[in-house]
């Protein structure tokens, strides 16, 4: 009647159990073809180092959060020469009365509509409001680095203060030297060019979010972080066109500087964590 034997099955020869250790060609302690076992834990993969999720799981912020985004020629020369270029490209046109100066001045009287709100917007880039917000947000982060005894804890703050410092330094004498006069819904007068307020604006509020970032522990708060800052320079830029302080390329100049201003900072910040997380001692070799 074929393979039907009364008593316990047998083990046949030449076949390898599926969890015996060593099976002969296996390659694996769980299976004898060489495939993953069909268990989630046994079949998942770590995935590449600095991503959450990873098999075991990685305590704390990943890794890729302290690396530089701007690494590499491609990013410098984006993030840096262009918007630089493009500064000295506007600023060309301004001191000589280019024809650039002629689509800015039809560009302003299609959007100038000065109104309460608009004003209000400008506001935002006040010297007395963006800078309290900056410094709030430095002597936040100072206390919560020399609290738990960040290495060089002093860097970020004293960063931020002194490229706020900088603002007027650059910006007074542009506005001497190109004197720019203002469009025609402000009293006739020189020195528009760059719009401070906007310069103000990006500074103040891109370099509080700039040092605030390592601080936050969850994604959606630097992403909101990050959104708050963009909506207050974009408010103010709006603000100052709307209501006729500044013709837009006054702005865009602003941005642009602002641009070149803020990424060196972000590099300084990228390169200080760099080389303190290098300097640390790992903890398999422990301290030398």
């Amino acid at each position: 009647m074929g393979d039907f034997r009364p008593g316990p099955p047998q083990l046949r020869p030449g076949r390898a159990l599926a969890h015996t250790t060593g099976a002969s060609g296996s390659g694996s302690p769980h299976r004898s073809d060489g495939r993953p076992p069909q268990t989630p834990r046994g079949a998942r993969r770590s995935d590449p180092d600095g991503r959450l999720g990873t098999t075991p799981p990685v305590p704390g912020r990943p890794t890729s959060f302290h690396r530089s985004p701007f690494a590499g020629f491609a990013g410098l020369l984006a993030l840096l020469g262009l918007p630089a270029l493009l500064f000295a490209l506007i600023t060309w046109q301004v001191v000589a009365h280019g024809p650039l100066l002629r689509v800015d001045s039809r560009l302003s009287g299609a959007l100038v509509r000065p109104d309460r709100f608009s004003e209000l917007l400008s506001d935002l880039g006040n010297v007395q409001i963006a800078v309290p917000v900056l410094v709030l947000v430095i002597g936040y982060v100072a206390r919560r680095g020399r609290a738990i005894g960040t290495d060089r804890w002093w860097l970020p703050p004293t960063a931020a203060a002194v490229l706020m410092a900088l603002v007027p330094a650059v910006i007074v004498p542009l506005k001497d030297w190109t004197a720019r006069p203002g469009t025609p819904a402000v009293p006739p007068a020189v020195g528009y060019f760059p719009s401070g307020h906007t310069a103000t604006a990006a500074i103040a509020y891109g370099s509080a979010t700039l040092i605030l970032l390592p601080w936050l522990t969850s994604a959606a708060a630097r992403r909101t972080a990050v959104g708050i800052c963009a909506a207050l320079v974009l408010g103010v830029s709006y603000g100052l066109v709307r209501r006729g302080w500044h013709w837009p390329l006054d702005v865009v100049a602003s941005w642009c500087l602002a641009t070149v201003l803020l990424t060196s900072l972000r590099l300084l910040l990228s390169r200080s964590t760099r080389r303190r997380s290098s300097g640390t001692p790992s903890s398999s070799t422990g301290p030398s």
